[in-house]
Parts: C-alpha cells; sequence; structure tokens
C-alpha cells in the first residue's frame, strides 16, 4: 500500500434542485465563499485554476487545478490537479426526489514533502481532516444554495 496514495467519497443528500447545485459547483472561484477550508482560488484561464486549501492541520496544499470534464446532462464537473496533490476530483448530481444526491470524488497522490514524510503514522489524521472538510463542504453548500 502506497502511504501517499488517497481515494476519498462524499455523498449526500440535498433538497435542491441538481440545475441549482451544479450552478454553485461549477464557479470554482467562488468555492472559497461557501467552503471555510478553500482558502483561495485564482482563475488563471477560463479551464483552469489555482487553489489554496487549509483545514485544521497547520499547513496549506496548493494545486493548479484544470477542468477535464464539465457534463450537465449527466451532472457530472471533473478536474485534475497538479501540485501539493497530484489526481483528479469529481462532482456528481443527480436527482432524487425533489432534491439532489451529491457525490463527490477524489483520488490523489499527495506531493507536499512535509505529508510524504509524515504518511506512515500520520495517514489516519490526514483522512480525518479530509473527512472534517467535507462536513463544513456539506454545510457551505447547503447554506449557500439558501442564500440564492
Amino acid at each position: 500500500m502506497n502511504p501517499n496514495h488517497y481515494r476519498f467519497t462524499s455523498s449526500w443528500n440535498l433538497s435542491a434542485p441538481p440545475a441549482a447545485v451544479l450552478a454553485v459547483l461549477e464557479k470554482g472561484e467562488e468555492y472559497p465563499l461557501w467552503w471555510p477550508q478553500v482558502r483561495e482560488v485564482v482563475q488563471v484561464d477560463a479551464t483552469t485554476g489555482r487553489a489554496r486549501f487549509r483545514s485544521v492541520l497547520p499547513y496549506d496544499l496548493v494545486v493548479s487545478v484544470h477542468r477535464a470534464r464539465r457534463d450537465p446532462a449527466a451532472g457530472a464537473l471533473e478536474v485534475s490537479m497538479t501540485g501539493d496533490l497530484e489526481g483528479w476530483a469529481r462532482w456528481t448530481v443527480t436527482g432524487r426526489g425533489d432534491g439532489s444526491h451529491v457525490r463527490y470524488e477524489q483520488e490523489v497522490e499527495v506531493r507536499k514533502r512535509l505529508m510524504r514524510l509524515l504518511a506512515p503514522v500520520a495517514r489516519p489524521v490526514f483522512r480525518a481532516n479530509h473527512a472534517l472538510m467535507m462536513r463544513a463542504a456539506r454545510r457551505g453548500l447547503i447554506a449557500r444554495l439558501g442564500a440564492i
């Protein structure tokens, strides 16, 4: 097992319609407005940006993000990442009754030196940190959808 390889999945049910959820999720430059751990997103061009994340642990992760897929009909948004994390992340939003089912998937290899050195002992802490980040994302997304 590679201690620097991570695969995460989160699933949520929301009361907002899929189109409204996708409209928020596809505006990456606005993530810092509703997702507290996304500290900064700088748009480089129409399909590329740079993002900085920081959660409970005392370090930032910086990645270049490139849109790999935008398929509103399938409810899919996917990006590739390079930098402190290399891999991909995908949102999939589908209808569920009068609301939406939101699925977030991420598969990455950690490149940040400190995290690579600590991974053999700190991997459970890194996974817990990610879980906290995703809980905050859910709360922030619900709040953002209510404010629109």
